[in-house]
């Protein structure tokens, strides 16, 4: 079964719009986790313009009443964001590439520049007690050159998925991240995935073998806001529990 993580950067979005704490993230998150989901992620940008440090801070220790949920941070390796999962221990740290002005993820590691990085912060993150896992384009030499840097998993990064969902092209994309997965699961990395699944494509995505989770937070914000919340993530769990 994949495990669900929801994404609450866009309810820190619409808090911040409005220079008060309304929407408020740990309440939010306590609604996701009653109505059954797996784990929290967040995604703490240097700009801040979401999720803030203190966001970070605050549903690390929120969290600990809830063991059973997976708290996941994720975001640019700086020395600022790394102090952060020193001192809050999530459950897991994904590493983005992201650029300081980016405004979503949109790209990968490149190993082929970032191994000796990567392999120094499997390191540290390990130190630390914490699971690893690098956002990563669905190519199979990406997948061989992370497993040699002890990270524990990958994110496959799935907008490719996403865009050519319901075209002709579609099970040719799909079949790109079968191969990176399969790779990936035989050389002994978890296979993660996220960005911009939906309760539309992400039933074709988990055709895929033993994802153990997806993290998905702007289109499920959107859909929670059309259709109510026990709806949407009802629809999302019944997905990942019938994954193959």
């Amino acid at each position: 079964m994949t495990q669900l993580s929801i994404n609450v950067n866009k309810i820190a979005l619409l808090r911040n719009s409005r220079g008060r704490d309304f929407p408020n993230v740990i309440n939010f998150a306590k609604k996701f986790i009653d109505l059954g989901v797996h784990g929290i992620t967040v995604h703490p940008r240097q700009d801040e313009r979401h999720i803030t440090v203190k966001d970070a801070y605050e549903l690390a220790e929120f969290l600990q009443d809830f063991p059973d949920v997976e708290y996941n941070i994720e975001g640019y390796p700086s020395d600022a964001f790394m102090k952060i999962i020193l001192q809050t221990k999530p459950d897991q740290c994904t590493l983005v590439p992201d650029g300081v002005n980016q405004v979503t993820s949109d790209h990968g590691w490149d190993m082929t520049k970032h191994q000796k990085r990567i392999s120094e912060l499997a390191i540290e993150i390990a130190d630390y007690g914490v699971r690893s896992a690098v956002f990563l384009d669905p190519e199979v030499h990406q997948v061989e050159l992370v497993a040699q840097t002890g990270v524990d998993r990958i994110e496959l990064y799935t907008e490719e998925f996403a865009s050519f969902y319901g075209s002709k092209e579609q099970q040719m994309v799909l079949q790109k991240y079968q191969q990176a997965a399969s790779k990936a699961q035989e050389l002994g990395l978890g296979v993660n995935a996220g960005h911009d699944l939906d309760s539309q494509n992400l039933a074709t995505f988990l055709t895929i073998p033993a994802i153990l989770e997806v993290s998905i937070g702007h289109v499920l914000t959107i859909e929670c806001i059309e259709q109510g919340m026990p709806t949407v993530v009802k629809k999302y769990l019944d997905i990942c529990n019938n994954s193959a």
